[in-house]
């Protein structure tokens, strides 16, 4: 059981959790107060013990069904699902020539009568039914996964559940939709559960776990990031942005001291005869700054631009004022867009359907954008606007015209270029990245979460 535990913290470690020795420890001993048959005890205590951040919750979870599933032999939980998966097998064989068509009937009337049980057993011989798998096949799981669920037709178990409800008002059938969907994604929760732990049987924990291995949310990569992962980066998004809020609204009650109250400190220089040896300071009176985004929303960048509008959204309480810009070759204010809206994933596609953005044939041209941004918007920039650019300055090989920038920053209170490129390829082909970076308070990689909450941290 040691040895089995000590895998599955060395697996957390190499997926990115950051696990000390003394909380491994923790575990061992929060687990001495659990009953070990008892799966859910065991996995909140071990949950409780090495998992720091909710972003992190997801990672654990497929690490902790490799090392505990019944391939491992650990549970007696996962015993009796392998018994469950051994008598579904046997049960199959009962199944005549057109058995996928007999067992999609069985697990749509399981799903009609909710049925965990048997929505368990099934998914059991779904797996053996369809999947193909076979001992020492190199295929991944999602692969046999989408072999058995392919087999079963959902989609349509779905749709024949609702309209076996029969006439009902649109609220009781958006209900009975939302109640089928809850249970079809259990059923799949199941299916894959049960493809895992003959995965892990077939070819061991340690190497299970390696091919399963996946990003922490705060280390995906912006811009190779799937629409599910932006999903999850979104759900991490808010508390980062709401620690973040604290830390600046800390920094600027830390800030140093107002500036020199002159009459103060003469008044108070009569007590030690004219000289002022304690100068006083006015009471200081931090203002929030103003942030614009001036964002390229060209191919090449637009799901690291869509995933940051998010963010600016997500932390715009903190500052006086936020306005965005975006940008290919012309640019346009999209500020109105996300103001007054709940959904901010559908102000960003009004974004990509509204915004106009293309001056003359649609591809970036940083040069011509930023000239029409400085010749509309110059004047309203101010001492108190904070300008923050981003993009990864290839520009198809137009003029840089980098002194517009140099002109933004002698009037904004200071100018930030995030660049989602890695820093190696900076300056290459058509990057320009430091032409620009010269006239800017600092430039920034900015490929994940990490960079850009380091990059937050600088802000304050």
């Amino acid at each position: 059981m040691l040895d089995i535990l000590g895998g599955f913290v060395r697996e957390l470690r190499a997926a990115g959790l950051p696990v000390s020795l003394t909380e491994d420890l923790d575990a061992v001993q929060a687990l001495c107060h659990v009953p070990i048959e008892d799966r859910e005890a065991f996995k909140s205590a071990l949950a409780a013990t090495l998992v720091k951040s909710p972003g992190h919750r997801r990672a654990f979870e497929t690490v902790f069904d490799v090392y505990f599933s019944a391939g491992a032999g650990v549970l007696a939980a996962g015993a009796a699902s392998a018994d469950a998966g051994a008598a579904g097998e046997a049960g199959d064989a009962g199944l005549s020539a057109d058995g996928d068509d007999d067992l999609a009937a069985l697990v749509e009337a399981a799903l009609r009568e909710g049925d965990e049980e048997a929505l368990r057993a099934l998914a059991a011989r779904a797996v053996t039914r369809s999947s193909g798998m076979a001992t020492g096949r190199p295929a991944g799981g999602t692969y046999y996964l989408y072999r058995t669920l392919r087999s079963l037709d959902l989609d349509g178990a779905l749709e024949r559940l609702v309209a076996g409800e029969g006439p009902r008002s649109p609220l009781d059938e958006r209900l009975a939709r939302d109640e089928y969907e809850v249970r079809l994604d259990r059923f799949r929760t199941e299916v894959e559960a049960e493809i895992r732990r003959r995965l892990v049987a077939d070819r061991g924990a340690d190497a299970l776990a390696r091919t399963l291995r996946r990003p922490l949310p705060e280390d995906l990569d912006f811009m190779h990031a799937s629409r599910e992962e932006l999903a999850a980066l979104r759900r991490a998004l808010q508390p980062v942005a709401r620690r973040l809020a604290v830390r600046l609204a800390r920094r600027r009650r830390h800030r140093r001291r107002g500036p020199l109250d002159f009459r103060s400190t003469v008044r108070h220089s009569m007590s030690y005869g004219g000289v002022p040896a304690e100068p006083r300071f006015r009471r200081p009176h931090p203002a929030k700054p103003e942030i614009w985004v001036i964002a390229d929303v060209s191919g090449s960048v637009a799901a690291f631009a869509r995933f940051t509008l998010h963010f600016v959204h997500a932390i715009s309480s903190e500052f006086s004022r936020v306005r965005s810009f975006v940008f290919i070759d012309g640019v346009d204010e999209v500020t109105h867009l996300f103001e007054g809206t709940e959904d901010i994933s559908e102000a960003v596609e009004r974004v990509n359907a509204e915004a106009d953005v293309v001056w003359l044939d649609g591809h970036s041209d940083y040069g011509h954008a930023l000239g029409a941004f400085w010749n509309r918007w110059g004047d309203e920039i101010g001492p108190r606007t904070t300008v923050i650019i981003l993009g990864d300055a290839r520009n198809n090989y137009h003029a840089a015209e980098a002194q517009v920038v140099g002109a933004v920053a002698k009037k904004a209170r200071h100018v930030y270029w995030l660049n989602p490129e890695p820093r190696s390829y900076w300056d290459t082909g058509d990057s320009i990245v430091s032409e620009y970076a010269r006239f800017c308070d600092g430039a920034f990689e900015c490929r994940n979460l990490t960079q850009l909450e380091r990059f937050v941290e600088h802000l304050g």
